[in-house]
């Protein structure tokens, strides 16, 4: 079982603070499967959004973690160095229970397809082994030298 820490992660994805939204993966089956933690806490910069009494993790925030697990799942495919997946589509998303600071979400994503530059992922998020939010989504892999501004380094 292949498991990732925060400078492993980095080297994958370039998403950076504040919103490189994956502290750890745990389990990572290659081209199927991968696991991840994401704590949420108090001082997280992204928005909490809603209201300062009672802050909640926006559904969008969920996603975006989701899908930046998928996407190191995608590019530890062979061939992938120097490529950066990303978001096309959201097919469909579900809140089932809030997410609030001081959670800890166990994430999933698995490959729906998989062809050489479009796919399918699905994403599940759980908090104490209880479903909070699904998901499923189209990306896209491209080269990041044409994606990013400093040509992914």
């Amino acid at each position: 079982m292949i498991q990732f820490d925060q400078s492993a992660i980095q080297r994958t994805i370039p998403h950076r603070y504040p919103f490189l939204l994956i502290d750890r993966v745990t389990e990572l089956e290659p081209g199927r499967r991968i696991v991840g933690i994401k704590n949420f806490t108090g001082n997280e910069e992204p928005p909490l959004g809603y209201s300062p009494d009672s802050p909640l993790v926006p559904m969008g925030i969920l996603l975006e973690a989701v899908t930046q697990l998928g996407a190191i799942l995608v590019l530890q495919r062979p061939g992938m160095a120097g490529k950066i997946a990303f978001i096309l589509q959201i097919n469909s998303a579900q809140l089932h229970q809030p997410v609030r600071p001081g959670d800890t979400l166990r994430l999933e994503a698995e490959v729906v397809k998989m062809g050489e530059r479009f796919g399918e992922l699905r994403g599940t998020a759980y908090r104490a082994g209880e479903l909070v939010a699904e998901g499923q989504m189209r990306f896209a892999v491209a080269n990041a030298s044409e994606v990013l501004p400093s040509g992914g380094q």
